[in-house]
Formats: structure tokens, sequence, C-alpha cells
């Protein structure tokens, strides 16, 4: 009996965990079209509790850091030019932004869930966005994409 039980428990686990996504994001010195320069591509992600972002350094001189995260989840900062993965395990937005390149408007959004955290991001979004001498319509078009119930 015990062994069905951990038997049904591992395939639980298992099945949750394929579940799971894992998004790539780009970090990139030029986009296509009207993206224009130092781009996220995708820059707004609407994940799923559970699933990762991996920052992948497609051009170099990039990395990501976050600005705002959800409620018991922690900031997090991916070193220039490597790879990083983010684990998304509380629900709400993270506002994220590449530090070399935030006055070029180089900034992502990625919601987890619901919007828990809006109104703090809210908050926060305008003090970014006066850092931006460049495309600061990125970050109000980013935020626009928020879904809300």
């Amino acid at each position: 009996m015990l062994s069905k039980c951990l038997f049904s428990i591992f395939l639980i686990m298992l099945s949750s965990a394929s579940l799971a996504k894992n998004w790539q994001v780009q970090m990139l010195n030029y986009g296509s079209g009207k993206d224009g320069g130092m781009i996220f591509q995708p820059a707004y992600i609407h994940a799923s509790l559970g699933d990762t972002v991996t920052f992948i350094p497609t051009h170099s001189g990039h990395n990501a850091q976050s600005y705002v995260v959800p409620k018991d989840a922690k900031q997090w900062k991916t070193p220039l030019d490597k790879e990083y993965t983010v684990a998304l395990d509380q629900e709400g937005i993270h506002l994220y932004y590449c530090p070399p390149h935030l006055m070029m408007g180089m900034v992502g959004v990625i919601q987890v869930g619901e919007a828990k955290n809006l109104s703090l991001v809210e908050k926060k979004a305008p003090r970014l966005r006066a850092k931006m001498a460049l495309k600061p319509e990125r970050i109000d078009a980013l935020l626009a994409n928020i879904q809300v119930p």
C-alpha cells in the first residue's frame, strides 16, 4: 500500500513538473521593425505559476535585473552576458530592466498568474520611466498588456 501511495505522489510531481513552461527571453541590441534597439524579446510574458524564464544574451553587453517582484518573491539579477533562469514561484508582476541600457528603454514585464502587486508596479514604474532617455513609452505599452480579472 505504501509503495502505491509513493508511486502516486511521484506521478503527480512528475506531471506537474512537465506542465511548467520554460520561456526564453532574448536580450537584443536591435529588434525587428518598430521595436527599435535595445530590447527584450518577448518584452511581455503572461506565465503560469511554476514556469521559468531563461534570459539569453543573444547580443553581448546585456543582463536583466528585477525592479519590482511579487510579494514573497526574491529580487534577481542576471550576470552580464550569461544565460540565467528565473523561477516563477509567486503570483504577480515582475518589472525588470537591463542596467547598461535602461536609459535606452530596455525594460520588460513578466506577469505570473494574477497581477496581485499591480498597485506597487503602478507606483514604482514612473520612477523607472524617468530614467529612460529613449523610448519611455515602452514601459507604458508593456504595462497596458497586464491582464486583470
